[in-house]
């Protein structure tokens, strides 16, 4: 079987593949990324980073540092950190771009540290948007980020990869936001949900650089790990000009050159003719029209030429963030504004994806026309988008935004309300007051496609078993009945932030905000089954560790949310997943289910063999992906800090 684009950039990036063998979706790869970014979070992975004992970093080149979450906080302590950043990456010879200097994704596409073909990773959910550059770009957590500034590399499980052809052409003034808007409504079932989306087709040539990345950095949104776009002529045009920009400025550590670009485009990565997608999506271009996300739900969306007849009114409106504040994003923007003034109601915020794009804005007079119109100027960086400094929404508040997120509270107080929408119809909606659109778009039916696809057949052998780790895992199934069972569900919000806790104290209160009789069904080796996208929610860890300190052997799933399961392994914890026993136990336990029972204890023992990857239960057996060498290892050494302590 041949491999995906997605597959065939892993297959370069991972350490410690056999010759001959191929990196596939489900495999666990040690992975050595290009670069990883930290932005404000840097302050949080430096003493990881120490407690691990590491006193040098690997790679100096690797690690990127950008300042651009809280870069309007002024106070003593803010400073304090930002300054502790700044040294920290001075002492360790680290590129260290400071506040003002832009949002932390786009300096990575901006100078050059994100190429095509290329693997690179950050400490934040956003870092999908290198995928416009035709790179592998996903999210790591902070042990990670620590465990790659120590030994050059962590570990990653390669997603299931979905294939989304975007076919002809998108109508006149229709913004790659409004693209992904209709993406993540049209395809709202978790269709991507913790998957790599591999874009293709012949609507892709159209389409810009900036909408790329804006395409890119919202898969984020539509649930996926990643959203990478093929190298084409495009893009080999626009690394063209960044290269010209490096050797203009004679940058002291110039990314890449001409040469190398036209390097790069000869030997570009193509996916295999017989390579395997778990799902083929597609949708037309020229159906497109502007639609609005919301409020506070990025998957409910509207056509713009309903909601407008609804007249809903906005406070306050937002150019800004790392989704839509590039230069197309403002040019579209001025022109709707030039000559008009926001509405004496509402308040306009802008804000650069980079000090580079905002001075170009400048050059070309958008910055003035918006300025001249009634906007609010802010230094560039991620602001009102994650709810810090000026422009924040207040109680009752409603905002139209190009940003990429609209969660409740998020960009202020909770009882406010947020639509997503694309940057020319912020700009209309400031000047009108309420949602309306820059134009007159007719209201047409999106034209979609989608298939599912059998997975491959999987050839039999077994799993060489390192030592330390067990051949075969004997206990009792718990079945929790539930789908999207959160992290605040498994480990309450109560508990979270003490850190009096003893591991026997946190044992005793996993789960109970789940199910209060959680604790007294559960037995020492006793193994959870749940259901689908277990350990959703925030990035917790203790929801993980507090079930293995109450004695809990495993976690079986049909599916984890990503983060849960990096959180599971990284702290030594097993986890797998094996949608089969979970169906089968929904049907079988159905009655008691429904009767109101949370936690269901069965009768039978489960032996899992991961020798085989196979669950015996019930007389039958139940395959799961083989957990190779990459997760062995990490439970043996008891997580990922040892782990790297030992290298």
């Amino acid at each position: 079987m041949g491999q995906t684009l997605i597959e065939k950039i892993v297959n370069r990036y991972t350490v410690g593949l056999d010759t001959g063998q191929l990196a596939h979706a489900g495999d666990y790869v040690s992975i050595k990324p290009l670069h990883v970014m930290t932005h404000d979070n840097t302050g949080a992975v430096i003493p990881k980073f120490e407690t691990i004992g590491a006193e040098r970093i690997r790679d100096p080149r690797q690690p990127v540092f950008c300042l651009d979450h809280d870069i309007q906080n002024h106070s003593a302590s803010n400073l304090a950190k930002y300054a502790k950043i700044q040294k920290f990456a001075e002492s360790h010879g680290v590129d260290f771009h400071p506040a003002g200097s832009g949002i932390g994704h786009q300096i990575m596409i901006e100078q050059g540290y994100v190429r095509p073909g290329a693997l690179v990773v950050a400490s934040d959910s956003h870092s999908n948007l290198y995928g416009g550059a035709a790179a592998l770009g996903t999210p790591v957590v902070r042990t990670d980020a620590a465990a790659i500034w120590a030994s050059g590399q962590t570990w990653w499980q390669v997603p299931p990869v979905v294939q989304v052809e975007l076919q002809g052409l998108l109508q006149p003034g229709v913004a790659g936001k409004d693209l992904i808007i209709a993406l993540c409504g049209a395809f709202n079932n978790d269709e991507v949900l913790n998957c790599a989306v591999e874009f293709t087709g012949d609507g892709i040539a159209g389409l810009s650089m900036d909408q790329r990345l804006t395409i890119a950095n919202m898969t984020t949104e539509w649930g996926a790990l990643a959203g990478v776009f093929p190298f084409d002529e495009v893009l080999r045009d626009y690394l063209h000009g960044r290269a010209d920009l490096f050797a203009e400025r004679g940058d002291r550590h110039p990314q890449y050159t001409r040469e190398q670009v036209d390097q790069w485009y000869a030997e570009r990565l193509k996916p295999d003719p017989d390579a395997y997608y778990a799902k083929e999506l597609a949708i037309d271009l020229s159906q497109v029209v502007p639609h609005v996300a919301g409020p506070n739900e990025v998957k409910t969306i509207t056509p713009l030429t309903r909601i407008q007849a609804k007249r809903v009114k906005v406070d306050k409106a937002y150019l800004l963030s790392c989704v839509n504040a590039r230069l197309d994003d403002i040019a579209a923007a001025a022109e709707v504004l030039k000559g008009k003034k926001v509405a004496s109601h509402v308040k306009l915020y802008l804000s650069a994806a980079s000090a580079e794009v905002e001075s170009n804005a400048r050059r070309l007079g958008y910055w003035e026309q918006l300025i001249a119109a009634g906007a609010i100027a802010l230094p560039s960086g991620c602001g009102p988008c994650i709810g810090l400094g000026e422009g924040t929404l207040e109680s009752g508040e409603v905002g139209i935004s190009a940003t990429n997120r609209n969660f409740k509270g998020r960009m202020g107080a909770r009882d406010s309300q947020v639509y997503l929408a694309g940057p020319a119809v912020v700009a209309a909606s400031a000047v009108a007051g309420y949602i309306c659109s820059p134009t007159e778009y007719p209201d047409t039916q999106l034209v979609t496609h989608y298939k599912e696809n059998p997975p491959p057949v999987q050839a039999a052998g077994m799993t060489e078993i390192i030592e330390g780790f067990p051949h075969q895992v004997t206990g009792r199934l718990l079945w929790l009945p539930k789908d999207n069972l959160n992290t605040d569900g498994i480990y309450g919000k109560d508990y979270t932030y003490r850190d009096d806790l003893s591991p026997e104290e946190m044992g005793k209160v996993a789960m109970l905000n789940y199910d209060p009789e959680f604790q007294s069904k559960a037995a020492e080796g006793d193994i959870i089954v749940g259901g689908r996208n277990f350990g959703s929610g925030s990035s917790r860890e203790q929801a993980a560790t507090a079930l293995a300190f109450r004695g809990i052997r495993m976690v079986i799933a049909a599916s984890f949310s990503q983060t849960y399961k990096r959180n599971a392994f990284n702290n030594g914890f097993i986890v797998i997943e094996c949608p089969e026993l979970v169906d089968e136990l929904a049907v079988a336990l159905k009655s008691r289910a429904g009767a109101g029972e949370l936690t269901i204890p069965t009768s039978d023992q489960a032996q899992i063999d991961f020798a085989g990857s196979a669950i015996e239960y019930g007389g039958k057996s139940y395959v799961f992906q083989a957990l190779g060498r990459v997760p062995q290892e990490l439970i043996v050494a008891g997580g990922v800090e040892n782990l790297v302590r030992q290298r």
